[in-house]
């Protein structure tokens, strides 16, 4: 059985307040140390931003998905409802969605409306009647609860398999910044390497890793983006791993 949970604008402006990405990997730590099920990676899904959208810096909700083989919502909704009243940020309008994948009423529907938030304003109205058709948990709470939107969204823009950004920077365990995509794909928990114009990168070919290295979601899979720059040095291209400007977007 599967399980999705997304939560959003959990947070404020503070440096000292706990963002929702983070938020999102502490719950994970509390449900495997519970027994619950064994937790995915997080994706952060970028919605619409607008001027007439409050949110707090990138207007984005954060979801993972829970494998199980017992029914964990009562104790799922309870903790995570303690958890967010406990841990969001003052002033934030946390909002929460959990969804059982196998009562899931209408996948369609809820994809759709996850789409739309990444184009139009949608209000509560919207998220709690979508939300109520599908049979899906969808909570507030603190300040307006606006985060219900982009909460429930997240969870249809996850079922796409086709967006969102992973949480968390990829370290290579190798002492060289420049590796053949078969390295790759052996020292990380990556399954693709690709460009950014969707092309498949073959495992000889080599990749200079950047600083900062970040996956997207794509087809399903943790996907590397790489674009080709000139070597000046030997006035050949090489690929390189994407940098902030490239893969924010996603």
């Amino acid at each position: 059985m599967r399980t999705f949970v997304c939560i959003d604008d959990t947070d404020n402006l503070s440096p000292e307040a706990k963002s929702t990405g983070e938020l999102a990997r502490i719950m994970i730590e509390y449900i495997e140390e519970e027994g619950m099920g064994k937790c995915s990676f997080i994706t952060r899904h970028q919605l619409y931003v607008h001027p007439d959208i409050p949110y707090t810096s990138h207007n984005s909700a954060m979801c993972f998905v829970i494998e199980h083989d017992k029914d964990i919502f009562k104790p799922l909704r309870d903790f995570a409802i303690d958890f967010l009243v406990r841990e969001s940020s003052e002033g934030s309008d946390p909002g929460l969605c959990i969804v059982e994948e196998e009562k899931l009423k209408d996948r369609d529907l809820l994809i759709d409306y996850g789409k739309r938030a990444k184009k139009e304003i949608l209000t509560k109205e919207n998220a709690y009647d979508t939300a109520k058709k599908l049979g899906v948990h969808l909570s507030e709470h603190g300040g307006t609860g606006g985060g219900v939107i982009g909460a429930l969204a997240g969870v249809g823009l996850r079922l796409t398999g086709n967006d969102g950004r992973i949480k968390g920077k990829i370290k290579f365990p190798l002492p060289k910044n420049i590796l053949s995509v078969r390295e790759i794909l052996d020292n990380s928990t990556i399954d693709v390497v690709q460009s950014l114009d969707g092309d498949l990168i073959l495992e000889n070919e080599r990749v200079i890793i950047g600083e900062k290295v970040k996956t997207v979601f794509l087809d399903f899979k943790r996907v590397l983006l790489v674009y080709k720059k000139l070597d000046e040095q030997t006035n050949s291209y090489i690929w390189h791993t994407c940098i902030k400007e490239q893969w924010r977007n996603y």
